[in-house]
């Protein structure tokens, strides 16, 4: 596959993240609210497929469909924003400030939940005839996972929490790398197959991804699942979002830029 270096593609995510901070605030929300939706039906596509076979694995292997969409056609995901905007801070970008980064960091949280929220709410209605019946296989399965990764983690206090981070910071150690898989091959082939790797395993690994969770949760309330929006808030959302956050800087945007942009001075011959 055709294939940038290590040195072209770690540019090209700064001047990606740089080009986010300074992108209108309509471009902004329309794309991500259409990541957030995208990846909320890839989310209800594997989940409908490990409940009607049984096989968490093959729900976990066509799940990252979803997500070659999305960044496909451009939209975008909190957590791979995560990644990209600092790094055009660290840069020293012309006009890049904090206060850009996180305004870019705020859109893209409100776009990716409304249109995570639009499928779950969609969701609700196709599994339960518009609300007139109970909730089918499928809605009872999504309606278990916000229990169990809310009130699940809140039994074990601290130590839940902790888990709860860590799932959370491995997340988006894998996402970002499907971020940055994206950039390194300049063919649609290449791209799909070095982002499908890191978000398979991620989904299979069940750890905690802020925007998958911005549909699951959500859609477990609709669902009449049996913890609540302070729940969800505390004993998910908020932990999984700093987890994302720290996951996908530490782990994938600075050690890629320290080593390939900003590269220490050679040793030299003994």
């Amino acid at each position: 596959m055709a294939y940038l270096v290590p040195q072209e593609f770690v540019t090209k995510m700064v001047d990606a993240g740089e080009s986010k901070i300074f992108m209108s605030t309509r471009d902004t929300l329309i794309r991500a609210y259409m990541a957030g939706a995208i990846l909320a039906l890839a989310a209800w596509f594997a989940v409908t497929i490990t409940v009607n076979t049984g096989q968490p694995l093959l729900g976990a292997l066509l799940f990252p469909v979803g997500f070659c969409m999305l960044y496909l056609f451009g939209f975008d995901l909190l957590t791979g924003v995560f990644v990209l905007c600092p790094l055009a801070l660290l840069d020293k970008r012309p006009g890049v400030t904090v206060g850009g980064v996180l305004r870019n960091w705020g859109l893209v949280f409100v776009g990716n939940f409304g249109g995570a929220f639009t499928v779950a709410v969609f969701m609700a209605i196709v599994t339960t005839f518009g609300f007139s019946t109970e909730p089918n296989a499928v809605g009872h399965a999504i309606g278990v996972i916000g229990e169990n990764r809310t009130l699940g983690y809140a039994k074990y206090g601290a130590a839940g929490m902790l888990t709860l981070f860590i799932r959370g910071v491995l997340c988006n150690w894998m996402v970002s790398a499907g971020v940055v898989g994206a950039m390194v091959s300049t063919s649609v082939t290449g791209k799909v197959i070095a982002m499908w790797m890191p978000i398979m395993l991620f989904f299979y690994m069940t750890f905690e991804h802020s925007i998958v969770n911005m549909f699951l949760f959500p859609s477990g309330l609709l669902l009449g699942a049996k913890f609540s929006i302070v729940d969800y808030l505390i004993w998910n959302e908020i932990p999984t979002v700093l987890g994302n956050v720290v996951g996908g800087l530490a782990f994938t945007g600075l050690t890629l830029y320290s080593t390939h942009v900003r590269t220490g001075a050679k040793r030299k011959p003994a």
